[in-house]
């Protein structure tokens, strides 16, 4: 990611989605045009802003559903906003829940209240975004949740730690799982080496990239996925949350 540069890392995404095989879901990195970056007041956009105009071009052309996140301003507040947009040009959003802390993102951005389930081709999709990995309860799938996408700026000191958790959150909840994690550096040093995942629903990694800028790709089936469950009812035994 170029740092705080939407236009090159907006150009970046374009040059490699188009040698990118064909897929009904797009999803990119947490903050994917501006970097992790405590700045909002600079980059944060209206809700219905440029990117997500640029999003509802990208899903259009690749007739596929788009997921990314990206600094937004509403309501006088800042939020870690993820976005759903379908190639229609509807969207549906999820505002990150847990602001990570220790790099001081509660200070200048404001927690989403809510939980998003989103259908699409008859898949229930389910957004988190980076730190909300490290709390399951958040996590747990109390809704039929088939597909659950995680992007991230996750670094590499700590990269262990999302390897780990990513497949602790699949197993548990008996989804797939696609977490999406940035390579490369950011002012101050701190640096990001991958580790983005595609993992299925017993903890099976499908694809998996470490120091490397690429697409990763992976079909899903719908059929192992509830077959597996059949055969493995854990779900039914799970402790029962009421997400508002």
């Amino acid at each position: 990611m170029a740092w705080e540069n939407k236009a090159k890392n907006k150009d970046t995404v374009e040059r490699m989605l188009a040698s990118a095989p064909p897929a009904d879901l797009i999803l990119l990195p947490e903050m994917f045009d501006t970097g992790f970056t405590m700045n909002p007041e600079k980059v944060a956009e209206p809700p219905e802003g440029k990117t997500l105009n640029w999003a509802r071009g990208l899903a259009e052309k690749y007739e596929a559903i788009v997921f990314g996140s990206w600094p937004v301003q509403a309501e006088k507040k800042f939020f870690n906003r993820m976005y759903a947009v379908w190639p229609s040009g509807a969207y549906a959003v999820y505002d990150k829940r847990h602001l990570f802390s220790y790099g001081g993102e509660d200070k200048v951005y404001d927690p989403g209240e809510a939980r998003q389930s989103i259908e699409y081709k008859g898949w229930k999709i389910l957004p988190f975004v980076c730190y909300d990995l490290r709390f399951p309860v958040w996590m747990r799938n109390t809704e039929a949740g088939d597909l659950y996408l995680l992007p991230a700026n996750w670094p590499d000191t700590r990269i262990s730690h999302w390897s780990a958790l990513l497949r602790a959150r699949a197993i548990e909840n008996q989804v797939y799982l696609a977490g999406v994690n940035r390579i490369g550096t950011q002012p101050g040093g701190l640096r990001y080496n991958g580790g983005s995942a595609i993992i299925d629903y017993s903890g099976k990694t499908l694809s998996e990239s470490f120091d490397k800028e690429q697409v990763l790709y992976a079909e899903l089936s719908k059929t192992k996925l509830n077959d597996f469950r059949d055969n493995f009812p854990f779900l039914k035994d799970r402790d029962a949350f009421d997400w508002k």
